[in-house]
């Protein structure tokens, strides 16, 4: 005897059936609304705007923790949090990649030549993760980092939408 596997929810464009955990409709291929959205506004921003302008810098994510509309909105929280512990990171990693640098330099040709392989690869990692982290939070969807998200997250509980068939 075949299991049947429930399927409660189906695609507002096609109306194909398909599981909870479906990122993608099986049907028409678009993607399905699982993230959390950031919906109303808060202060002179709204909380997508707010929670992009988190991002730049570390400065912009200490004002709106300490700032009264913003630190009290779970969503502009959650990014701020998020958003100073990847420049802990950061800075961590920066200060690794430093004394490793200095012991790579003692290396004649290829010392050097690592160093800076090294440090660009980095510079463009971190842009790219920068820009990600910018342009999700603008759409308002939270993306959650694998560790740091989960950190953020006990700082700022943001509330995931039940998905409804």
């Amino acid at each position: 005897m075949t299991s049947v596997i429930p399927l409660p929810l189906s695609c507002p464009d096609c109306a194909a059936r398909m599981p909870e955990t479906a990122a993608f409709c099986p049907g028409c291929g678009r993607p399905m609304p699982t993230a959390t959205r950031a919906e109303g506004k808060t202060g002179p921003f709204s909380e997508d705007v707010a929670a992009a302008l988190a991002y730049f810098t570390f400065v912009p994510a200490i004002l709106f923790l300490s700032l009264g509309p913003y630190n009290k909105n779970q969503f502009v929280r959650y990014h701020s949090v998020q958003c100073l512990l990847v420049w802990a990171v950061a800075i961590l990693i920066g200060i690794a990649l430093k004394l490793i640098a200095h012991v790579l330099f003692l290396v004649p040709v290829a010392g050097p030549l690592l160093v800076v392989l090294i440090w660009v690869m980095g510079g463009l990692a971190a842009l790219l993760l920068w820009l990600v982290l910018v342009v999700k939070a603008f759409q308002g969807e939270v993306f959650q980092l694998p560790v740091l998200g989960n950190i953020a997250e006990r700082y700022a509980p943001v509330i995931r939408p039940e998905r409804t068939p």
